[in-house]
């Protein structure tokens, strides 16, 4: 059942929502505080959760905590609050996207296929990516573009692999880092910023049209393949 649970606290976005999901068949639950949102995500196991941060009986970074105690699914947080550092705290919290208000529906509901689709495939590295353009080989460690070989160092390469172990969803600078280069480097944001210029260049990836390499500025990337 694709049941979706959201949990806002402003009845009219509830109602934009639920005529929007409902026409593509989703079958929807509405909850307007943290604790009966929680209590919903538990009892009716809900494919994935829409979040507002701001609910009236508890901020929602709290209940995106309190959630992935709980909750393996996808969270799309949805918040008028669109600084820089409450993005990477949701996403590095366990969120999987972030939408700022006000939003387009189609925009939303294209997030909701993309991260449904993705479910249960989390951190599962396929062994090989193939697109026809680009292939990837993990346990060979061998990329083609286009039928030719990519001379990528060890580095380059785990950053691939990492971007594509969260295929189809925003990886934040601080996880990149913490992955390929270790907890020791987590303020060494130019090194990524580097090695994701040397990346691009290697796959012929068009920075300002990215075919496989998006950035979220001041975020992190997204492997898009």
């Amino acid at each position: 059942m694709n049941r979706i649970l959201l949990i806002d606290d402003e009845p009219q976005i509830r109602r934009f929502l639920r005529i929007g999901l409902s026409a593509q068949h989703y079958e929807v639950l509405e909850a307007d505080t943290a604790r009966q949102g929680l209590e919903l995500a538990v009892l009716q196991s809900p494919r994935l959760i829409i979040l507002d941060l701001g609910l009236p009986d508890m901020d929602g970074q709290q209940l995106l905590l309190q959630l992935r105690e709980v909750y393996a699914g996808p969270i799309i947080i949805l918040s008028v609050r669109n600084r820089e550092v409450e993005k990477v705290q949701a996403l590095d919290a366990g969120a999987n996207d972030f939408v700022v208000k006000p939003f387009g529906i189609q925009e939303l509901l294209a997030r909701v296929r993309n991260l449904l689709r993705q479910q249960g495939d989390v951190q599962v590295v396929p062994e090989v990516f193939d697109d026809g353009h680009l292939r990837v080989d993990i346990a060979q460690r061998q990329v083609l573009l286009q039928g030719q070989p990519v001379r990528l160092s060890r580095k380059e390469f785990d950053l691939l692999r990492v971007l594509m172990s969260y295929r189809g969803r925003i990886v934040t600078q601080r996880q990149l880092l913490t992955e390929v280069w270790g907890k020791a480097h987590l303020e060494d944001t130019h090194y990524l910023r580097i090695l994701m210029a040397r990346l691009r260049t290697r796959l012929a990836d068009d920075p300002a049209s990215p075919r496989y390499l998006e950035t979220e500025p001041g975020v992190g990337y997204r492997f898009l393949g």
